[in-house]
């Protein structure tokens, strides 16, 4: 009896096994058929109403010329509330194209968050030819500096909700005389900080205190709700462009954002000719045969602040490093051409380094040269920018918003879309390195490094 009985029990025992394996299948074959079939980037698409999200390891977004890659512009603006009749005026900028391209696109980024559908086609401000620090002079469009057709068509095919006015004068229904609403963001919301230049703490509900904002002057002053025909405009104030923590929009925003504004193609085309003239320079300094070539950015002009590195902690730098790194050749980009030929003449002298500016390397080649005297100083600084997003390793100076600018965009090289923030105050990312103070966030302009669009 006792045998029988367990006999049975082990019979019961193995069905108890088979019974649980069937049950784990069947949950199985039930959420495989209820669950969206996980896809990584663009390896499957089950959904056609959206296009598949790709990774583009393939692009070299450090490039001058770099292919604008739009669905993470896309992704955000799908994640937008619309409000038709809001216009924003992105005018108000000044200085150099670091300070000028960051100004542009941070204005864009809060039209964005704001949901307006009208943006004003940004106009550049210049400065004296004859007074580096007098900035605020009157302005020129938008190609003094950048490429509009590749504006428009990829803000545009990103966000296809907001209209790009041509200028103030396009705006239909704007009130006459004309005179847009002056507009501070930081200043909506409660900034919990003490410090002016600190970054903007609420620009997950910029919309929200922005639109309450457009409510309550509304009722104040008596004004309809924004519409087409009755539409409300507002000029950003001047300084915003280190005001967006930009790594709140994620890794893949932010390497990308930056591409709405390329230089114009005559720029780039001159860029790229005084890079391979300066590889034919290397090549023929470097023994070996390499084309290999440094980048430098003295940032020692007129208008340079005096807490800045000064031109001997700049220019040893520059050459210890440069001749550490076994280069024979650089080139200099800098407005102050005394010191440009101090630092070559010890380059030559101590560290068997030739250092040329862009003028002295188009000498031989005139039309070229006569190209760039076409150009006015801030133009000229593009040439400079071109050549040294292709140098072979970059030497700059923080604060300056050039060498941030152009370290960061070289950056983008390392991980592509994934690429992390730059390690601010260390060794560089083994393509660029910024020498600089780094003790006091503030007074070392510090921040700029959370608030600059590559």
């Amino acid at each position: 009896m006792g045998s029988r009985l367990h006999g049975i029990l082990g019979v019961m025992a193995r069905h108890k096994s088979v019974l649980l394996l069937i049950c784990l299948i069947s949950l199985a074959t039930l959420w495989s058929c209820r669950l969206p079939k996980m896809c990584l980037y663009s390896q499957c698409n089950t959904d056609m109403t959206t296009a598949p999200i790709q990774t583009h390891n393939d692009v070299d977004l450090s490039r001058p010329d770099a292919p604008f890659i739009g669905w993470p512009l896309e992704r955000v603006c799908k994640e937008t509330t619309w409000t038709p009749g809001i216009v924003f005026v992105c005018d108000n900028n000044s200085g150099g194209i670091g300070n000028i391209r960051n100004y542009i696109l941070t204005c864009v980024r809060y039209a964005i968050e704001a949901g307006v559908t009208g943006v004003v086609l940004p106009q550049i401000r210049t400065r004296a030819a004859d007074d580096l620090s007098k900035i605020m002079q009157p302005h020129r469009d938008f190609d003094y500096f950048f490429d509009e057709t590749h504006f428009r068509q990829n803000l545009l095919s990103s966000c296809p909700q907001i209209t790009i006015y041509n200028s103030t004068g396009d705006i239909p229904n704007a009130p006459g005389p004309f005179r847009a609403e002056p507009l501070t963001p930081r200043n909506l919301g409660r900034r919990g900080g003490c410090d002016k230049r600190e970054l903007n703490k609420h620009t997950d509900r910029f919309d929200q205190h922005f639109l309450a904002h457009v409510q309550t002057t509304a009722e104040e002053f008596k004004m309809p709700d924004p519409s087409l025909h009755h539409p409300r405009i507002f000029r950003f104030s001047w300084g915003v462009q280190w005001d967006w923590p930009v790594y709140r929009d994620g890794p893949e925003f932010v390497a990308t954002f930056g591409g709405l504004l390329r230089f114009r193609s005559d720029i780039l085309e001159l860029g790229k000719k005084t890079t391979a003239y300066m590889h034919q320079l290397a090549a023929r300094q470097d023994r070996k045969g390499s084309s290999s070539f440094a980048g430098m950015h003295l940032r020692t002009e007129s208008d340079a602040l005096n807490a800045w590195p000064k031109f001997e902690n700049q220019s040893k730098a520059y050459l210890e490093k440069a001749a550490g790194l076994n280069f024979k050749a650089a080139y200099l980009a800098t407005g102050n051409e005394t010191e440009a030929e101090k630092l070559a003449s010890t380059a030559l002298s101590d560290y068997g380094i030739s250092v040329i500016t862009k003028h002295a390397l188009l000498k031989d080649h005139p039309r070229d040269l006569s190209a760039l005297e076409a150009l006015t100083w801030d133009q000229q600084a593009l040439i400079d920018f071109v050549v040294l997003l292709e140098s072979d390793y970059f030497l700059g100076v923080s604060p300056s918003s050039f060498s941030m600018n152009v370290a960061l965009k070289r950056h983008l090289k390392t991980e592509g879309l994934h690429t992390r923030p730059w390690k601010v105050g260390g060794k560089g990312d083994g393509r660029s390195w910024l020498i600089g103070n780094y003790e006091k966030y503030w007074e070392d302009w510090l921040f700029m490094f959370d608030s600059l669009w590559p």
